[in-house]
């Protein structure tokens, strides 16, 4: 598994990371508590998740010729990889994954699982907060519980779109950690992927170095030096409900 915090010799992302220009001037710094809603102020770079979603078309239109299947992770992403689909004239998914969180602190994340039984874990942290490894496979067992029912929840009877040698959009609302995007990445390999593109609106750079040895490519639109919090390039960050999701895959 790769290290998060590993550092590649700095160079260009020519061929694997594509982002606008402008992403490469310093958006700010954030240094105090006080910092953030000044940045929420100044920085603000997408209406909402369909303009993301728009602008972030307009950097994946070379993949059309490719016929790839847009897959969005829920719940968030699925409106930014529903405009992504309808430009492109593609179909669209959802790779379901969910937080793998402490037993005594359940929004402290030590993992996260895919679909398919993919799962990303911080070996590290679970020791570290004294999970034995049966504490360990019963929350993977747990959270593959939650999973399987949102993913029936989001697809109905719906089958997963076949990716059997097919390009594959991943496209999230924005790209923090990464521990999600890698866990979904990993899942679409298993479905049989050719080629994974992970595209997102917005990212941060050190994640994006993160997954680079995972993901055939990654776009995005903007990738500040200081993201901070993915919500804080948006004006409008509602949370996306379940039935909005099961209304896009259904459209």
């Amino acid at each position: 598994m790769i290290d998060p915090d590993a550092r590649a010799p700095a160079k260009p992302y020519a061929r694997q990371t594509m982002a606008a220009e402008s992403s490469t001037r310093r958006t700010g710094a954030v240094t105090s508590p006080d910092d953030p809603p000044l940045l929420a102020l100044s920085g603000v770079r997408f209406k909402d998740r369909q303009d993301a979603g728009r602008r972030l078309a307009a950097l994946l239109e070379r993949f059309r010729d490719e016929q790839p299947v847009i897959i969005g992770i829920p719940r968030g992403g699925v409106p930014v990889a529903a405009e992504v689909a309808r430009a492109l004239d593609a179909p669209l998914d959802v790779a379901v994954v969910r937080k793998i969180g402490a037993p005594q602190n359940p929004e402290y994340a030590i993992g996260a699982l895919a679909e398919g039984g993919v799962h990303v874990l911080s070996n590290e942290t679970a020791r570290a907060i004294g999970l034995s490894d049966a504490e360990v496979q019963a929350l993977i067992a747990r959270v593959g519980s939650e999973l399987s029912e949102r993913t029936r929840r989001y697809r109905g009877s719906r089958a997963p779109a076949e990716l059997t040698g097919r390009t594959a959009i991943l496209v999230d609302d924005g790209l923090a950690t990464g521990r999600s995007a890698r866990a979904a990445i990993r899942s679409l390999r298993e479905r049989g992927a050719a080629r994974v593109i992970l595209a997102v609106p917005v990212a941060a750079p050190e994640s994006v170095e993160a997954l680079r040895d995972e993901a055939d490519e990654i776009v995005c639109v903007e990738m500040p030096e200081d993201l901070w919090a993915v919500g804080v390039w948006y004006e409008d960050f509602q949370p996306t409900t379940d039935e909005e999701v099961a209304a896009l895959l259904g459209a």
